[in-house]
Order: C-alpha cells, then structure tokens, then sequence
C-alpha cells in the first residue's frame, strides 16, 4: 500500500517511481461511477500559505458527498501539491459511503516535471483510476479547441500527450484535462466528458467543492 511521503525529497523519489511504475489501464464501459475531490483552506491568507493551514476536502458520488478537516502538509509548491493536499483528499475519498470506479482530481497528472503530480499520485494511493482537471496546465504547451462544446485540442509535454483542452461550454475558457493514474489522455478525457452534464466544471468535483467550501464556511461562523 503506497503512503504519503514525509517530506520534499521523499516525494520527489516518490514521484519517479510513480512515473516507471505500470498498472492495468481503465478500460471504461458504460457509464462508470466517477467521484470527484476538492480541498480549500482558510480565506483571507496570501502567498503559498504553510504547514498547519486549516483545511477542508470533499469528496462528491452521485449525489452523496463526504467532507472532512484537517491540516496542510506543506506550503504551495508547483510540483509538489500532495505534501499539502494529499492525505486530505485521500481521506475525503475513503469518506464515501460508495466506492467509486474512477475519481476526477482537481489537479495535474502527467503534466509534471516528474510526470506524475497529484492527480496521478491521488489514484496511486486510493488504487483507483484517476484524471485531473485544472484550469490552467503545468508544464505543457497546446492552443485553446474551437469555442463550441465538446471541442478539444492536444496538450503536449517534450514531445508527448499528457492531456487535452476541452471546451465543455461555449464562450468559456476550455478545461485542461490530464491522463492520471491508470488512465491514457483519451481515457480522461472520456470520464470528464462523462461527468460534465453540460457545466464547465465536471459534476463531481463541483459538488465536492461546494461540499468543502460549505464545511469551511460552517467552521468559520
């Protein structure tokens, strides 16, 4: 069972081996049960934030949702989010009443200087398949899909796809998908595409993020 590790260096090593190691990949059929996981932290902080910020994780499947509080690990680190963010998404996950086929994480995957962030670290951890979902990318370079609904384009790392932009409305900026843990760029960008029922935002990370964001607001009455 994989575990979290302790410190920079630790992930780092962590993160290298998750990018050699294999897994058998998703492959989807039907409509698979895809949760969702969100984390935020307390308002009114600025900069990279530090260990101990208070924070709040959801976890959405179907229309159950799990929360709960905890600490960061870590200040902000590009590349290295699971030291703040891991154990509590792992934990809001496991909150679930149901065990979900496939999790969308609100972060990268193989858009990483290791080629395995979050996203994919998440999925390693839970033993589930798992795709990212940001707003912006990491590392990679890729033009905006056309603006209609649906559209996608190819994210590409050092010669490789990692990932697609997808437009799930017009007139609003495109969603970065990214392949994870067990999942191919066309793999993920299937179960997003699954779960966006015509919102930006895939369904089960919005309601796992307003699951979070109301916990937060509930702690800081």
């Amino acid at each position: 069972m994989r575990r979290w590790p302790p410190g920079r260096d630790e992930l780092i090593r962590e993160q290298e081996a998750l990018a050699r190691a294999s897994a058998p990949p998703l492959t989807p059929s039907g409509r698979p049960a895809v949760a969702g996981c969100f984390v935020c932290f307390a308002r009114g902080g600025s900069g990279p934030g530090r260990a101990g910020d208070p924070g709040w994780a959801g976890a959405a499947l179907g229309g159950a949702t799990a929360t709960v509080t905890g600490m960061a690990g870590a200040p902000y680190e590009a590349g290295l989010l699971a030291l703040r963010e891991g154990p509590l998404l792992e934990a809001a996950v496991r909150g679930l009443e149901e065990r979900p086929k496939a999790l969308l994480v609100n972060a990268t995957g193989r858009d990483h200087p290791r080629r395995a962030g979050l996203g994919l670290h998440l999925g390693a951890v839970l033993d589930l398949p798992t795709a990212g979902v940001t707003h912006r990318p990491l590392l990679v370079a890729g033009a905006w899909p056309p603006d209609e609904p649906g559209a996608t384009s190819p994210l590409v790392l050092d010669g490789e796809l990692v990932g697609y932009w997808l437009r799930t409305r017009a007139r609003t900026r495109p969603l970065a998908v990214h392949a994870g843990w067990r999942t191919d760029p066309d793999t993920a960008l299937a179960l997003v595409i699954s779960a966006s029922a015509g919102r930006r935002t895939p369904e089960p990370i919005r309601l796992a993020r307003r699951a979070a964001r109301r916990a937060r607001a509930l702690a800081e009455l």
